[in-house]
């Protein structure tokens, strides 16, 4: 393979790099940690309310990527990768 055509594979690095792709999974991390703790300790109404967290990560993460913050949105400036 020669120096070019790896240069144009690793262009593509910036995948689910933006700030709505982050809030989301962010959200969603810390609803499934809330709820494996809830889980373990068999707090049933902790654990459905942490999987509803969940759905709300997804949502939030839908509408920033509406309003232009995701990846090629027109809010988004991507990094630089060194």
């Amino acid at each position: 393979m020669t120096k070019a055509a790896e240069t144009e594979t690793a262009d593509d690095l910036g995948h689910g790099n933006s700030p709505a792709a982050w809030t989301a999974v962010v959200i969603m991390l810390v609803a499934f940690s809330i709820g494996t703790v809830a889980f373990f300790f068999a707090v049933v109404w902790v654990v459905w309310a942490a999987a509803a967290l969940v759905l709300v990560g997804l949502v939030v993460g839908l509408v920033l990527k509406r309003a232009g913050y995701g990846v090629g949105g027109h809010r988004y400036v991507p990094k630089a990768h060194n």
